[in-house]
C-alpha cells in the first residue's frame, strides 16, 4: 500500500512539473508576441512620417531607371535596394545636367531579408518622392531553379512592408 502511494504520489508531482513547464512557455510566447508588437508599432510610427502615396506619380513609370522611390530586387538570398537620395541643392538650375548628375545621387545596397525593414526605416523622407510606395521584383538574374525560394522571398518582403503600411508596386520579372 505505502508503494502505491508512493508511486501516485510521484505521478502527481511529475504531472504538476509538466503543467507548470506548459504555462511558462505560455507567458515566454506571450511576451515574445508583446515584444514583437512593441517593435513593429515603433517601426510603423518611423514610417509614418513619410507621407501616403500619390498614385497619379507613378503609375506610368515602368522602369527602374525612372522609379525615384526605393525599388527591390529580390533574389534566393539577398534583397537589392536601389535608392536616390533627394538632390540636396534645392534650386532648379542644373538640375540633371553634368553638374548635378542623378545617377550620382544613386545607390544600390545588398542586404539580408532579415535586415530589410530597419534599412527602409533608415531612409530620409527625400528618398520618398512618391510617398510611401516600394517597387518589388523578382531579380532577374537569379538562376531558374531558385525560383520557387526567389517567389517565396518576394512574398514575405510583401507581406512585411504591407504590415508597415508601405504600398507595394509589384513589378513582373523580366
Amino acid at each position: 500500500m505505502a508503494l502505491l502511494l508512493a508511486v501516485a504520489l510521484v505521478a502527481c508531482h511529475k504531472e504538476e512539473q509538466a503543467v507548470a513547464g506548459v504555462a511558462q512557455t505560455a507567458v515566454n510566447a506571450e511576451h515574445k508576441a508583446q515584444a514583437a508588437a512593441t517593435e513593429r508599432d515603433r517601426q510603423r510610427e518611423a514610417l509614418a512620417k513619410i507621407p501616403l502615396p500619390t498614385k497619379s506619380m507613378y503609375v506610368d513609370v515602368h522602369e527602374v531607371g525612372a522609379w525615384a522611390n526605393p525599388f527591390l530586387s529580390v533574389d534566393a538570398d539577398m534583397v537589392n535596394l536601389r535608392v536616390t537620395m533627394a538632390d540636396a541643392n534645392p534650386s532648379t538650375v542644373g538640375q540633371g545636367t553634368l553638374l548635378r548628375p542623378e545617377a550620382a545621387r544613386r545607390q544600390e545596397l545588398q542586404l539580408r531579408p532579415a535586415d530589410l525593414v530597419n534599412a527602409l526605416i533608415a531612409l530620409p523622407p527625400g528618398a520618398w518622392r512618391y510617398g510611401r510606395v516600394i517597387a518589388i521584383a523578382e531579380s532577374p538574374l537569379a538562376n531558374p531553379k531558385d525560383r520557387p525560394k526567389v517567389r517565396r522571398n518576394v512574398e514575405a518582403a510583401i507581406q512585411q512592408l504591407t504590415d508597415l503600411g508601405i504600398v507595394v508596386d509589384e513589378w513582373p520579372a523580366r
